[in-house]
């Protein structure tokens, strides 16, 4: 099997046991409801099903060596996949954005971005850990060009 699919396979399983579980959740409740409503719905529904589930897992961003600040995944199944909720009218940019991050940000290597909206959505993100910068790595500044402030020519 190439490596690529190797990482697009990764928790296949499980991801299909959450998105049908997703579908369930969504089917039964309707849209409308809060995050904090799906959130608690999602974590009882797949514990119900089996997997072990962490919510609100705190997730440090770290900057040259230091946490700079903390974010908060709405669930975690089987220390193996993130989960994402929104309610909101449809996915955007954005939300697969802070969706990257949190991988970035982990030894996680697959999510999936759940949205509560007037349809049921989701996207499934994967993110290798070979690709992920090392969190502890300081970078250090690099000179691309533009003067520092103190000798820049001042045009009278």
């Amino acid at each position: 099997m190439d490596e690529d699919r190797t990482i697009r396979g990764r928790h296949d399983d499980l991801t299909q046991q959450i998105i049908g579980v997703f579908y369930d959740v969504y089917n039964e409740l309707g849209p409308g409801f809060l995050e904090s409503v799906y959130r608690e719905a999602m974590r009882m529904a797949l514990s119900q099903a089996g997997l072990r589930i962490a919510t609100e897992v705190p997730i440090s961003v770290h900057f040259r060596g230091t946490v700079i600040g903390i974010f908060r995944a709405d669930l975690i199944a089987n220390d193996s996949v993130l989960i994402e909720l929104k309610t909101c009218g449809a996915l955007l940019q954005e939300h697969e954005s802070q969706v990257l991050n949190y991988l970035k940000a982990t030894e996680i290597e697959v999510a999936l971005l759940m949205n509560f909206g007037p349809k049921a959505r989701f996207k499934r993100l994967v993110m290798d850990n070979s690709l992920k910068k090392s969190r502890l790595k300081s970078v250090e500044s690099v000179f691309i060009g533009v003067k520092p402030l103190a000798d820049a020519e001042v045009i009278a």
